[in-house]
Order: structure tokens, then C-alpha cells, then sequence
């Protein structure tokens, strides 16, 4: 898979409503080049009083609702109901989980670490649920992680969020069985259920909302956007993308900073920057290759820029 390679299962088959297809292609294109995977999926069967906390990370985690209702609370938040079917993703930020947010929480985290075990069982299985940290190629979780809220619900009834029901039926069934290759595909759905959920939530996203995944499915930054990500070599400029965008320079400047919080070259730039410093810790491709197929005519402007972004230089950054 080159720079700009596709993951084959954010195409997959399922129903995909008209609002989030635009935004398909660029977020492929980001969950691709960062390697982002599932790791460490969880279970919690719970009933009677509970409450853990788990501390803040610098990964993209989730939690999902298999049965029953609890509650999510975050710092400076009102805490945020959920049952059955709701699937959240949290950022870089502590939270927990509570059959009451009054209750005071214990280190969930250090429950599961003592037990051993990726299950955890308190009392009873009348509440259900799964959580997985998502974990990043080296290095380059800060892109994706800069792009999305720090908390993003999706409900169970949103619409579209019928594939999200199915591929929590599908992990639920897995749990449940000892068949070989059972991690291996819980691993796989719990990927799946990653995009999908961002997908639903970009799709019933307010069309003026500010934030990346708003951007993508906004008619003229999306197109902007999308441009962007289908050919990230491309010398672009800001009068191209705003023509691209069908708006004035100026007006598309101002628009695509509100919403993405970039301005559109420094997004340019971070792009071209975070596929090079993925590509290079792949191994396989020597400094001057990676930097033309991100766009630099001199491999001494790519040095310069990414030992400015990263701290080091690109040569470093190689695996052999």
C-alpha cells in the first residue's frame, strides 16, 4: 500500500448515508497512514452500585453500551446518559462509567490491570459494555487527535447507526464464544466499529458545525478537503483550493480556519508532514522518495519542515 493507500474496510459494504459519503475518502486516508487499530477491546458486565474512572491518554478510546444503561462522565460536562446501542469516543481526557454519577468512582483501570483480565465482572451482567483505546503508528496520534472533539456521542437510534448495531451484535457474539481466531476478529470488527461510528456522527453532524469531520461534509470546504487528501502532491495554494471551494480567497481562508483550525496550507503542510513521518517508519522507502510523494521539490525544505514539526530528522525517523 503506497502514501496514499486506501483501508479496505472503510469502503466495506454497508449502508452509507449521502451525507457522510463525501468525508469517506479523507477520513480512510488519515485512519490509514496513522495504522489506526484497536487495542486492548474490553468487557464490563456490571450491576447493583458501580463507578470506575480510567485516567486521560494521549489516544482516541471508546466505549459502547452492549446492555442495559450507565452513565459517562467527563471533566467540565454534564454527565451524559447512555444504554443500549450508544457508542462514544473519547480524546485526551479522563472520564467514567457509573450505574449512578453520583457515585464516587474506583481506578477501573487498575481493577482490570489486578485482575489479569480483559473482562471484568462486578456483580452481575444487568449493564454490558465494551471499551478499546485506539492506538496510533508511533508518533503520530496528534493529527487525528487535533481534528477530533474530545468527546463524540453516537446513539444507538441516530440515524444510520443501524451498521453500528450490527457490528455490536457481531462483538457481543464473539465475546460469548471460544472459537479460534476469536481476538483476531474482535480486533477486526472493533476497527470497523471505529469508523463506522464516526461515519454516523459526521453524517447527523449540524452542516455549520466547527470541527473537522464538519468540514469534510461542508459542500465547499469538503470539496477543498477532499481535493487535498485524493493528491496530497499536488503544489497547492490557497487561491487553487479556494477556486476548487467556489469561494473568494479570503472567505475560504476564514471558513476553513473556523472550522478545521488550521489555516489551509499549515493544513497542507501537517498532512504532507504526518504521511512522510508514517511512510519512513514503515521502512522501504529512502528520504527523497517519501518527500516527492508528499509534494516537496527539495528533499532540504522537507528536512527543514519536518525537523521543525517533529524535532528530528526525517533520516532518524527511518526504519531500516
Amino acid at each position: 500500500m503506497g502514501i496514499g493507500g486506501r483501508i479496505s474496510y472503510a469502503r466495506a459494504s454497508m449502508n452509507v448515508s449521502q451525507s457522510s459519503r463525501p468525508m469517506i475518502g479523507a477520513l480512510s486516508d488519515v485512519l490509514a497512514a496513522l495504522d489506526a487499530h484497536v487495542t486492548r477491546l474490553t468487557r464490563l458486565e456490571a450491576a447493583g452500585d458501580w463507578a470506575l474512572a480510567f485516567p486521560a491518554l494521549d489516544r482516541l478510546k471508546f466505549v459502547a453500551v452492549l446492555r442495559g444503561t450507565c452513565w459517562l462522565m467527563l471533566p467540565d460536562r454534564d454527565p451524559q446518559p447512555m444504554s443500549k446501542g450508544d457508542v462514544c469516543l473519547i480524546g485526551r481526557t479522563g472520564y467514567a462509567v457509573a450505574s449512578n454519577p453520583t457515585l464516587p468512582p474506583v481506578d477501573g483501570a487498575r481493577l482490570f490491570d489486578e485482575l489479569g483480565s480483559d473482562v471484568l465482572r462486578l456483580g452481575g451482567n444487568d449493564t454490558v459494555m465494551l471499551g478499546g483505546g485506539v492506538t496510533f503508528a508511533p508518533g503520530n496520534p496528534v493529527f487525528l487527535l487535533d481534528m477530533l472533539p474530545a468527546f463524540l456521542l453516537v446513539p444507538g437510534r441516530s440515524d444510520g447507526a443501524g451498521a453500528v448495531a450490527n457490528i455490536l451484535a457481531l462483538l457481543n457474539d464473539e465475546a460469548e464464544r471460544a472459537d479460534l481466531g476469536n481476538e483476531l476478529v474482535s480486533a477486526r470488527l472493533a476497527d470497523v466499529l471505529l469508523i463506522e461510528a464516526i461515519r454516523v456522527h459526521a453524517g447527523n453532524a449540524d452542516a455549520t458545525g466547527v470541527g473537522w469531520l464538519g468540514a469534510l461534509t461542508d459542500r465547499r470546504i469538503g470539496r477543498a478537503l477532499q481535493s487535498i487528501h485524493a493528491d496530497i502532491a499536488q503544489p497547492w495554494t490557497t487561491a487553487r483550493l479556494a477556486g476548487i471551494a467556489g469561494m473568494s480567497r479570503a472567505a475560504f481562508c476564514a471558513e476553513f480556519a473556523r472550522r478545521v483550525g488550521k489555516a489551509p496550507l499549515s493544513y497542507v503542510r501537517a498532512w504532507r508532514l504526518t504521511l512522510a513521518r508514517a511512510a519512513l517508519a514503515r521502512g522501504g522507502s529512502d528520504v527523497a522518495r517519501v518527500a516527492a510523494e508528499v509534494g516537496y521539490t527539495s528533499q532540504s525544505a522537507f528536512g527543514h519542515a519536518f525537523r521543525r514539526a517533529f524535532g528530528t530528522s526525517p533520516k532518524s525517523s527511518t526504519r531500516p
